[in-house]
C-alpha cells in the first residue's frame, strides 16, 4: 500500500512538470540542430501513450514498475531498466555500508558516552559528534580530495580505475571498486555516524538510570552484561526501527557527493535528470526503487525488532 501510494505521489510530480516527455524530447533534439514539426509531437505522445487518460497512465506506470520495467528516458532515449542497471544496486550498496558503518561505530560509542562517568572521555565524544553534525559531508570530501592531491597527486574520485569501467565483472574488478568505495562509503557514513551517536547516547541514557535495571544491579548483575541485556536491549529497539529512515537521509546526501567525487551511479543520474536534462521519467524511477527499497528494509527491521523484543512480540502475537 505504501509503494502504491508513493508511486501515485511521484507519477503526479512527473506529470506536474510544465511539459510532457514528447515535448521535452521535441525541445531537446531542437536544440540539437533537428527540426521538428507538430506532428512530430503528437506522433511521440501517441507512441508514448500520453494521449490517455491520468489514471490509466498511472496504472500501466506502477503495474510495469513492480516488473521493473519503467519504460524510456525521455531524453537519453534508453531504457531506464538497463540505464539504471548496477548503477543503483551500487548506489544501495554504498548506502547501507555507510549506514552499517555507522551503526557498528555509533553503538559501543553512544553506550560508552551514556554509561561513563570520565568527563574527559565524554567531552572528547561529544566534540567528535557535533564535528560530524556540523562538518557537511561535501565538505569532507573536498577537503579530502585536495588533500590526497596536494599529498599523492590523486584525487581519489570515481568508483572503479579506467581500465575496470567498462570491463566486466571479475575479482579484480571488485578488488579495485573496493579500493575506490571506501571513500564515499566513510563520507557519507560521517555525519550518520554521528547522528547515531547522539542518539544511542540519548536513549541510553534514559534507559540507564530507570527502576529496572536498578534492580537487576540490586540482584547482582553488573558490568557489561547488565549493559547488553536491560538498558541497551531496550534503547535499541528505536535504533532498528529508524534504520529506514536513515537509509533515506543518507541517500539524500549521495548525489552531491556523487558529483564531487564524480561517481557513476544513480545518486549522479538523480542529479542529471533533476538539475539538468528535466528527465522526470528517469528521476521518478530512481526515487520509486529507493522507496522500494526503503519499505524492504522496514519490513526486515520490523522482523528483527519483533525477534530481539518481547514486548514487541507480545504486541504482535497477542
Amino acid at each position: 500500500m505504501t509503494l502504491v501510494l508513493v508511486s501515485f505521489i511521484v507519477f503526479s510530480l512527473m506529470e506536474l512538470v510544465p511539459g510532457d516527455c514528447a515535448e521535452r524530447y521535441v525541445a531537446f533534439k531542437n536544440s540539437q540542430g533537428s527540426v521538428i514539426t507538430p506532428e512530430d509531437i503528437q506522433i511521440e505522445r501517441v507512441r508514448l501513450g500520453l494521449d490517455k487518460p491520468y489514471i490509466q497512465r498511472w496504472g500501466n506506470w506502477i503495474v510495469n514498475a513492480f516488473r521493473g520495467e519503467f519504460g524510456d528516458s525521455c531524453i537519453l532515449r534508453l531504457n531506464i531498466s538497463q540505464l539504471l542497471g548496477q548503477k543503483f544496486w551500487l548506489s544501495l550498496g554504498l548506502c547501507l555500508s555507510a549506514l552499517i558503518l555507522a551503526y557498528i561505530i555509533a553503538i559501543p560509542v553512544g553506550i560508552l558516552a551514556a554509561t561513563s562517568k570520565n568527563a574527559t572521555l565524554n567531552n572528547s565524544l561529544r566534540l567528535v559528534s557535533y564535528l560530524g553534525l556540523a562538518l557537511p559531508n561535501f565538505l569532507l570530501a573536498l577537503m579530502i580530495m585536495l588533500f590526497s592531491t596536494v599529498m599523492y597527486g590523486d584525487s581519489l574520485t570515481g568508483l572503479f580505475s579506467k581500465e575496470f569501467r567498462d570491463a566486466a565483472w571479475s575479482w579484480a574488478k571488485v578488488k579495485d571498486f573496493l579500493g575506490h568505495a571506501w571513500l564515499p562509503v566513510f563520507i557519507l557514513g560521517w555525519s550518520a555516524t554521528a547522528f547515531a551517536i547522539q542518539t544511542v547516547r540519548a536513549l541510553m541514557s534514559d534507559e540507564v538510570g530507570k527502576l529496572y535495571v536498578t534492580a537487576a544491579a540490586a540482584r547482582g548483575v553488573t558490568g557489561r552484561r547488565l549493559l547488553w541485556r536491560y538498558p541497551a536491549r531496550h534503547a535499541l529497539g528505536p535504533i532498528i526501527n529508524s534504520l529506514g529512515f536513515d537509509l533515506n537521509r543518507i541517500f539524500n546526501e549521495l548525489p552531491i557527493v556523487a558529483l564531487i567525487l564524480t561517481l557513476t551511479e544513480a545518486g549522479s543520474l538523480l542529479i542529471e535528470a533533476l538539475a539538468r536534462s528535466n528527465d522526470q521519467q528517469l528521476a521518478g524511477a530512481i526515487i520509486f526503487m529507493l522507496t522500494a527499497s526503503i519499505v524492504a528494509l522496514n519490513f526486515i527491521t520490523d522482523i528483527i525488532l519483533a525477534i530481539t523484543d518481547p514486548r514487541v512480540r507480545r504486541s504482535i502475537l497477542g
